[in-house]
């Protein structure tokens, strides 16, 4: 028995001390991580440079005690996503700015960004934008179900299948309208001479918006309208100004109307078709005294001596109002429709871990002249609306005061 007992025992004894060697390998590994953390961390601080405050204010305590109180009281376990709280912080963070065109893009909004820009894909085709904190219309794209189903710039969008659009991002909003080919989205519409706001019913197909259309008159005029600055509009420009030199056409309208915009380099390539080299396309300010950036024309100014006015509306914006206002302050092109819509400012996009990225402003931009259009846009130096009426009997008094204007100018 005794001898069992002491054979009992040590095994005993041996199974505790097997125990504190564990607890003690534990203890040691977790200090050292820590240790670790804790001199990363603090290294880490010494090594971030940040504008507006010091190292010390950044106090990070509040964020990682709300995350840890959701992980242990949230009711519904399931639908703690990891990676959309992440997401989620970093979306906040940024709304923080209220600026709506600093925005985060998960992987698959990256994805859906690029093929706006590419100038495929499926939905309605028309451009949007909140304003005056109202989901509106910038501009319905040309042969879209957008622009079939009667849509225009201003448009105010309500609501989107039934769901309110009240402190709706712009994302949001996409997320909402965008869809398969041959399914239905129901937008909620009010128009400033409506009564009251009207459904509208919307069947989606593959969107692949032109660049441009080219139109030689048989009174000597070249009519050009660009629809967007997407990635192929510099070569189908291209294409386009080479059709117009080996052509009889004298005179240009360009048409800038219902063109939300795009690649600033590309605004800044075709501009070069119509200045001079060297003459400044836009400036880039970076605010807080930092030094201006001038982008100046490059191309190779084939149609400087030609005569030109230009369309534009409250649908022309960013990219577009950046080539009226080059013209116009360089060579006092005369502008023709409606202030246009007041997007002065330059996004750059930045890719981040896991295919995400962050489109993100880094500067407000000026005309040559250095006039901000922020929020009020281009002023026209001849105002010609286009009412209802207008639009229902397809007239179109913008375009015919250009004709006009452009056949005085010798």
């Amino acid at each position: 028995m005794f001898f069992k007992y002491r054979l009992k025992r040590g095994e005993e004894e041996n199974k505790v001390l097997f125990a504190l060697k564990q607890n003690f390998v534990l203890v040691f590994l977790i200090s050292t991580i820590l240790v670790a953390f804790i001199f990363g961390f603090w290294f880490g601080k010494s090594q971030v440079v940040c504008q507006f405050c010091s190292p010390e204010d950044v106090d990070f305590s509040l964020f990682w005690e709300a995350w840890k109180t959701i992980e242990e009281k949230y009711v519904d376990k399931e639908k703690i996503n990891i990676q959309e709280m992440i997401y989620g912080a970093i979306s906040g963070m940024i709304k923080s700015l209220n600026d709506p065109y600093t925005v985060f893009l998960k992987p698959e909004d990256t994805k859906r960004f690029m093929e706006d820009v590419k100038g495929m894909f499926e939905g309605v085709g028309m451009e949007i934008d909140i304003r005056d904190g109202q989901l509106q219309v910038i501009a319905p794209l040309e042969g879209t179900p957008a622009q079939e189903a009667g849509l225009r710039s201003g448009d105010i969008i309500l609501k989107v299948d039934g769901y309110s659009t009240i402190d709706i991002t712009v994302d949001e909003a996409v997320d909402l309208i965008r869809g398969p080919k041959g399914t239905e989205v129901i937008l909620t519409i009010y128009r400033e001479e409506w009564k009251e706001s009207k459904d509208i019913k919307i069947i989606r197909r593959v969107i692949d918006i032109p660049s441009l259309k080219l139109e030689i008159r048989d009174d000597h005029i070249a009519y050009l309208k660009l629809y967007n600055f997407s990635e192929k509009a510099a070569y189908d420009f291209s294409d386009a100004a080479i059709k117009i030199l080996n052509s009889t056409s004298q005179k240009i309208i360009l048409d800038l109307r219902n063109n939300p915009g795009g690649y600033l380099e590309v605004a800044q390539e075709i501009t070069g078709w119509f200045l001079e080299k060297g003459q400044i396309v836009v400036i880039e300010d970076f605010g807080e005294d930092k030094e201006q950036n001038n982008y100046l024309a490059e191309g190779n100014a084939k149609l400087v001596t030609y005569p030109i006015v230009i369309l534009i509306n409250k649908g022309s914006a960013s990219a577009s109002e950046i080539l009226a206002g080059a013209l116009r302050d360089n060579r006092g092109v005369k502008i023709i429709g409606e202030t246009s819509f007041g997007k002065g400012s330059v996004q750059e996009l930045t890719k981040l871990k896991g295919s995400s990225s962050l489109k993100i402003t880094i500067a407000k931009w000026l005309t040559p002249n250095g006039e901000f259009i922020t929020g009020k846009g281009l002023e026209p130096d001849i105002k010609v609306e286009m009412t209802t009426e207008d639009y229902d009997a397809g007239l179109d008094p913008q375009m015919d005061k250009a004709v006009e204007i452009i056949k005085e100018i010798n």
